[in-house]
């Protein structure tokens, strides 16, 4: 299966009212090219679940900046004062969500999981509405697992089956987000020939991925 696709192509995957996931830190390791094609479609009312915002000219940044976001489920926004702007005006709904708990609810996601136990929240407002449980005296909360209909990734370098490397904070979320989404869509910097990479480098293996964006 050739799995090489245009940005074009790419774009034309992702339609109005879908959940995305975009993985990477502030626009680095994320699809930027990607997201930037998106930003100038009319897809809209996209349920954007990512570590953070960005900056309002910059990868994600992009789609808050031509309001096509309804919903961030995302761990701070502190960088981009439109999705700030936009929460308070009531245009958009932002899930402020631990980051960590946001890797590991994307993580049950992906592996089948019903959800985790954590801690961490409890006794703010992170816990309204979530199920508290008790074990062995300690109180949890409940957080159940995040999926989306397409994961859009930012790979350092891969090659034509879809084998992954990600390099430096490019890691973040990108090898959970690629498990956790009916389509995947990675897009590479850098492409070698198959069986160039080793193994043991691989972070997200060729049969998690279904498009590639060279």
């Amino acid at each position: 299966m050739n799995k090489k696709i245009t940005v074009e192509e790419a774009v034309s995957k992702i339609k109005s009212g879908m959940t995305i996931m975009v993985g990477g830190f502030l626009s680095n390791g994320s699809a930027n090219k990607i997201l930037d094609a998106l930003s100038k479609s009319d897809v809209k009312d996209i349920t954007l679940i990512t570590n953070d915002t960005s900056f309002p000219d910059k990868g994600v940044g992009k789609l808050l900046a031509r309001k096509q976001i309804k919903k961030v489920i995302a761990s701070h926004i502190g960088t981009n004062e439109l999705t700030q702007q936009q929460m308070n005006s009531g245009e958009i709904e932002v899930e402020f969500v631990p980051q960590g708990t946001l890797a590991e609810r994307i993580r049950t996601g992906g592996y089948g999981l019903g959800g985790f136990l954590t801690p961490t929240g409890l006794g703010t407002i992170i816990a309204n509405g979530k199920q508290i449980i008790n074990i062995d005296g300690k109180d949890y909360l409940l957080e159940k697992p995040l999926r989306a209909d397409v994961a859009l990734v930012g790979a350092s370098k891969g090659d034509a089956s879809g084998n992954l490397v990600y390099y430096g904070t490019s890691q973040n979320f990108n090898p959970m987000m690629a498990t956790a989404a009916d389509l995947v869509i990675a897009e590479i910097d850098e492409t070698v020939p198959v069986g160039t990479i080793r193994p043991e480098e691989v972070h997200t293996p060729a049969i998690m991925v279904d498009y590639i964006v060279e």
